[in-house]
């Protein structure tokens, strides 16, 4: 099924929707919706209240008739779950994998709104890329809101008649991240698992996993695929990122046997990628954060940089 790339809700197969959010870069996140007889399953809410309430009134033709259930987060990053109190209660199950949720409140909303609230007093550099990440959207109002149900390695969903699968396959992007897999449909949600047309970000790793989760992907055999961010995929898609995961990993392996420092290593390797074909990948500045995040592998006792200062870094780099 074509599906074109534009903001909104689209049915990918039978009572299977995904929305979309170009042009996926940062915070640009995508979402889902799954329908069973007489309810429905949400996949992800969207990083801010204004971006997701506009979301829920797109559903608003399928879920007056099947309201939502169970909202599942694919990971702990804000641009999937900060929009989770506008669906949370009244009967409602939010869904996590368990390291996810230990992992929830360590970016809290305030953290950000502070960063854009700064941005004025940062050098130039910084300031335009934190208003670009992060100013479209507001963060003042979103409140926690506590998981009802978490689970480690696989959990099945009953969605009013319809079976609904969660794989665990973090740590990789994040802790704890979560593929969401509809057999009926063979429609698979990565959640950030997959950036089509964007550069991926490691914040966790081992890239070993994330790689293994691309697999995983792709042993599914799936006939639509709804990344985290970026356009609906293939099987191309995932190899692709796969494949730019492997590199990143081998050019940093290679730099930090060289004896370069991580800053350097990134430039280095930045050049090497540019002309390649991840070279027309946005967002390429997250390359800094991935080398970061290799680097505290091959290096016992390294300690990365903390959140603000791998975002003043990425500035600079973009």
């Amino acid at each position: 099924m074509a599906v074109p790339y534009t903001k909104g809700l689209h049915e990918v197969a039978a009572g299977v929707h995904a929305y979309l959010q170009p042009d996926g870069g940062w915070g640009w996140s995508n979402a889902g919706l799954i329908e069973g007889d007489r309810a429905t399953l949400l996949v992800d809410t969207l990083f801010d209240l204004r971006l997701t309430r506009e979301m829920l009134d797109s559903m608003d033709a399928v879920t007056s008739a099947r309201p939502i259930r169970s909202v599942v987060n694919t990971h702990a990053n804000g641009d999937h779950c900060y929009g989770n109190q506008l669906v949370a209660g009244d009967g409602v199950e939010v869904i996590a994998s368990a390291a996810a949720a230990a992992e929830m409140d360590e970016t809290p909303p305030a953290m950000l709104a502070a960063m854009v609230a700064l941005a004025d007093s940062m050098p130039e550099e910084v300031r335009g890329f934190v208003r670009r990440a992060l100013g479209p959207f507001e963060f003042a109002g979103i409140e926690d809101v506590p998981l009802t149900r978490t689970f480690s390695g696989t959990c099945s969903i009953d969605v009013d008649g319809r079976s609904v699968e969660l794989y665990e396959v973090g740590p990789a992007h994040t802790s704890g991240d979560v593929l969401v897999w509809l057999p009926d449909a063979r429609v698979v949600f990565t959640g950030d698992i997959l950036f089509i047309e964007g550069t991926p970000i490691v914040w966790a790793g081992p890239v070993s996993n994330w790689i293994a989760a691309c697999e995983r992907i792709a042993a599914l055999e799936p006939d639509v695929i709804v990344p985290g961010h970026g356009p609906l995929t293939d099987l191309n898609g995932v190899r692709a990122v796969a494949d730019y995961l492997r590199a990143v990993e081998e050019g940093t392996r290679s730099r930090h046997a060289s004896g370069m420092a991580p800053a350097a290593a990134a430039w280095d390797l930045h050049r090497e990628l540019s002309s390649s074909r991840f070279g027309a990948w946005r967002d390429r500045e997250r390359l800094v954060v991935n080398v970061e995040t290799i680097w505290t592998s091959l290096e016992p006792g390294y300690v990365r940089p903390s959140f603000p200062e791998l975002f003043a870094r990425m500035a600079a780099f973009a």
